[in-house]
Formats: structure tokens, sequence, C-alpha cells
């Protein structure tokens, strides 16, 4: 098939009219995941004790970071990371700040929270968390590792650990089609440069590799083989996904030398045996080893801006796991580098302008949000072998003759590690909705304006493209007995844009009106990353920009 980015409806835009969600719907934004302003139940203390035996190393207080730094770097995601590693090498003194714990890693401890026995670890500083599948879960108010931030019409799942998403997302790492990166990015970045130098690069420092045949035939990955089988019903060819996996700890897994994680489903709140190569196994500790660079957990930024030397401002409170404020302070650096994320980011920004705190931002600051045109979606009555999913995606297929674009993953069923002929899968359409985060003096707060239709257009494609492989496989859609439709499109997983490159951004990241500042995340991308998860074009995004910026010396 031919991929054309600009079929009529990316042309035109995609309307929308209200959505059918495998979500509840979103309540209003009131700085719901700020840590250090509920209050602390004796439920909560009981639970933290049990959190501290099981995990102490998280309760461990952070290095004191120096009153003026050279380079500040704001969250220690792909972008964050890369950047740091990359400045450090280059003979900068970098201080990283990261709002969640530094959580250990052991090949049998039970670390991290489970799907299925939900608690604090997981989710950041709520007293409950509903699952794609439509199933509200009590947790104590915890800093956990996933960050479920609520607006008026959009859920969005971010990280919020050392390690960034790379903690919580389900380790795809997938280069986008041609056409689509050309689309998207134009002129302002060189798809070529990019397929040739800095995908490369970012898929070495990760170890971007396909599930081996061995473990695919597993029966942890019974479902990842009746997912290929529906999709070849309906004419689809299924191409292998490369994943951040350690594929000899899966095996160890699957050989009883480690206690199972990424084999009965265990991604979304980390993998505390290193199944799941995150940033703090490549990134992180290589960029620690130049001894310029140091990582300070528990630093929650509120706002940034600039002293009347030109310098940086960082403010910043130290907040513990359990949400007690330790100590809040200003720090000032010459170089600011932002890697906290699409929302973190422009959050950050939008603040900025609004408050007169950077005064030369461009106006297309916050503009851009997109969310990837993310979708859940679920097979029922899909029986497969095995009494357990493992997380890693196996195998993709994408769409080039819908309206607009669309690719659908073999994913786990989230919430449900139990094989219970759940099939799940991730839909990404290259749907052209975006909004923009907007500044509420009000509410002192910081929201995204999306729409209470924007998802439409992206839910009518993939249930155009999920009916073709149901009626074709003889599968049901949904979870009936629970209420949960064919395609959940309240949330993304992936969200994006808000600084976009080339637009509040020179060709490299760097600020308009503000040297010496950096957008090195999702915030830079459009909205979307043309049918492809983020994470490993903000990677090599963001080896490209630093790369620019230190040979400019700029």
């Amino acid at each position: 098939m031919s991929a054309q980015p600009t079929r009529r409806a990316v042309i035109a835009g995609a309307g929308a009219a209200s959505a059918l969600t495998a979500l509840p719907a979103a309540t209003a934004h009131a700085n719901p995941t700020t840590p250090g302003t509920g209050d602390t139940l004796p439920t909560d203390r009981l639970a933290h004790a049990k959190h501290r035996l099981a995990a102490p190393e998280i309760f461990r207080a952070p290095k004191k970071i120096a009153s003026h730094t050279d380079v500040i770097v704001i969250g220690t995601g792909f972008g964050g990371s890369v950047a740091a590693l990359r400045l450090g090498r280059a003979g900068a003194d970098v201080a990283m700040l990261e709002r969640g714990s530094r959580w250990p890693h052991d090949p049998w401890r039970r670390i991290n929270a489970g799907d299925m026995a939900l608690d604090g670890r997981g989710i950041w500083h709520k007293r409950s968390f509903t699952n794609l599948v439509g199933i509200p879960q009590p947790v104590d108010r915890f800093g956990g590792v996933l960050d479920d931030t609520t607006y008026e019409h959009l859920r969005v799942w971010r990280g919020a650990a050392v390690g960034g998403g790379s903690i919580v997302f389900t380790g795809v790492l997938l280069e986008p089609p041609t056409e689509y990166f050309e689309h998207l990015f134009g002129d302002t970045v060189s798809q070529t440069e990019m397929h040739r130098t800095w995908y490369p690069r970012a898929r070495r420092m990760l170890r971007a590799s396909p599930m081996p045949r061995d473990i695919y035939g597993r029966a942890p990955f019974g479902h990842s083989r009746r997912w290929d089988a529906n999709v070849r019903k309906a004419g689809y060819t299924p191409e292998p996904l490369d994943g951040i996996w350690d594929w000899d700890v899966v095996r160890a897994e699957l050989q009883g030398r480690s206690r199972r994680s990424a084999t009965i489903g265990e991604s979304n709140y980390g993998n505390a045996n290193g199944a799941k190569w995150d940033l703090t196994l490549n990134y992180l500790p290589q960029a620690e080893a130049t001894g310029r660079v140091t990582v300070h957990h528990w630093h929650v930024v509120d706002r940034i801006g600039q002293d009347a030397r030109g310098r940086y401002t960082v403010d910043l409170r130290v907040v513990d796991p359990t949400g007690e404020v330790l100590e809040t302070r200003t720090v000032t650096c010459d170089r600011l580098v932002l890697g906290a994320g699409s929302i973190g980011t422009s959050e950050l920004l939008v603040r900025a302008r609004a408050e007169g705190t950077l005064k030369h931002l461009d106006d297309s600051v916050g503009e851009g949000f997109g969310t990837n045109g993310d979708a859940a979606m679920v097979q029922f009555i899909s029986l497969s072998k095995g009494l357990s999913q493992g997380s890693p995606s196996a195998s993709t297929i994408l769409d080039a003759s819908l309206d607009m674009p669309a690719r659908m993953e073999n994913w786990y069923a989230l919430g449900v590690q139990v094989n219970a002929g759940i099939i799940g899968s991730l839909g990404m359409v290259m749907d052209p909705q975006r909004a923009r985060f907007v500044h509420s003096a009000a509410k002192d707060d910081v929201i995204v304006d999306w729409p209470k239709d924007g998802n439409k257009a992206t839910e009518e494609v993939l249930r155009e493209m999920r009916n073709k492989i149901a009626e074709a496989a003889g599968v049901g859609v949904g979870v009936p007995v629970l209420g949960v439709p064919d395609v959940g499109t309240s949330f993304t997983a992936h969200p994006l844009g808000g600084a976009v490159i080339g637009r509040s951004t020179d060709a490299y990241g760097r600020v308009k009106g503000h040297p010496g500042l950096y957008v090195m995340d999702g915030a830079g991308i459009p909205g979307s990353t043309g049918t492809a998860n983020p994470s490993l074009t903000i990677t090599a995004l963001a080896e490209r920009n630093i790369a620019r910026i230190i040979a400019d010396g700029r």
C-alpha cells in the first residue's frame, strides 16, 4: 500500500462529535497531581510503611543541588537524558531535576506495584485510578511512577520517576514512515538525516530489537500469536516491532531465574528486574559516569524565569514520596534544558509567559498539542494459549487506505493479567486534531483546551479497521459485560506538542527569544509522530538537536 498522509481527512482536518470511550468521563483539571497539597490519612501511613519495607531505597534523600549550575535539565525522560549525557561528555556541569523517586532494580523483589495489585507505588499522588477496562481501583496517596493527569475531556498518562516515560511505557521503538515524517516536520527536520544518522544512534543506545522467535513461541505470548492470526484473516500482514526489552532477562523469567514481570503483563508501573531496559540502565548511568552529571530526585519544579543578570531561575520544592514538602528553593543556571515532557514543559513555558518571568517567548508557545491519535481497542472472546499475557509487543499493522493513516499494535490486556480471552490493541492515527495549553490565573493552573469531540475522527477510522478484523476473525469487540466499547479514545499515553520545533523554537530546539533555553522532549513534536510511538523519535531528535547545540556552542 502507498502511504498518503494528505488524504482528504488529513488535509481538511478531522471534525468530531462526542466519542465513546473505554474510560470514565474526565473532570476539570485543578492541580490533581501536585504533591504536598493533600491530607495524609491513617490508611496512607500504613501503606507508606509497607512501601518502605518493599523498597527502602526510594526513601533515600536526594543530593542537594547547588545554588547555581552551568546547566539544569528538568526531567529525566528520553530527551532530557540524551541532553544530559551529551552535555556532560562535552564538559558541562549538569544537574538533572526529577519530581519522582529513584526506583531500584532487583531480580527477585516485588518493588513496583502490579496491575492487579495496584497501590500508591503505581500512581502519582491520587487515591483512585480507573484502568482501561473501566475498573476503578483505590490506592493510597503516594509518589508512584505513573501520573494520570485529568483534564475536562482527556486523560494523559506520563512518567513520574527517574527515567521518566521509559519506566511506564510498553517499550515499543518505531520509526515513522518517511512520508508521514516529512508531512509533519516539513523542511525543519531532514528525514534523510534522521534515518541515516540519528535514528540509528538512538536505536543503538536503546538496544532496539524485535521479539526473538523462541520467546514469541512461549505460552505468555499466545495472545500475540492469536492477534497475528486474527489480523491475517482480515488481509493484513503483521510486521515485527522493535522493543527496548532485554530478552535475556525475559528468558530468565521463563526459566525461573528471575521473578516474573514482563511475562505476566507488568510494564505500566515499572520492571524492577531489568526486563525493560529503561533509561536508568543506559543513558542515565552513562551520564552520571561522566562525573559531571548529577540526578536530583524529589525535585518538583513549579516555575522558571530569568533574573536581572540573565541567568535562568528555577523555583522548586523538594517533596518526598509521602507528599511532605522538605524544602522550597530557587536555583539558577546559565543554560536550561526542558525535558519534562509535553505536559510538564508546556506548563512551565505557558506559565512563564503569562506571569512575565520569560518575556520574549513566541506567541506559538502552548500550541500544537496532540494525542498522537491514541486509542485502546479490545477483542473479546479471543482465546489463546497461556495463563498470563506478556507485556512486550510483538507486531504491528498499518492501513494507509483509510481516510487517515492508522496503525494497530499488539498489546497485552492492561489491568487483566490473567488470560481471559481479552486481547488488546493500541491504535495510533495520523489525526490532525490539535489543541493548546491555556493559563488560568483564577485557578493558578495551566490546562489543555482539548475539545469534547476531539477524538471522534480517530475513533471512526480505527473502528473501521477494528470491524474489518473482527468480522474476518469471528471475534467480538469491546468488553460488553464491563461496558467497555471497542475503541477507547479519552486517554493518551503519547502527549505531544506545546513548544513545536520550528515554531516556538528554531530548527534545533532553541527557544526563540531566550538564548540558552532549549526544548528537548515531546513538546517539540507537532502533535503526532506519524502513526508511531514517540519514544524513538524523541530520543533521535534530541540526539540531533543537542549535537548541533554543542557544535555551535550555544
